[in-house]
């Protein structure tokens, strides 16, 4: 269970730190100033 968890963890940081998603997550990190401002 432990390596499954291992495994899981290294995935979903591979995930998020891939460069594929860094513009989808810049993206995503403007919209709370966008509600904000009325975009």
């Amino acid at each position: 269970m432990t390596v499954i968890s291992m495994i899981a963890f290294i995935g979903i940081l591979y995930w998020a730190f891939s460069s594929n998603n860094k513009a989808r997550f810049e993206e995503l990190a403007q919209l709370p100033q966008d509600e904000e401002n009325g975009k």
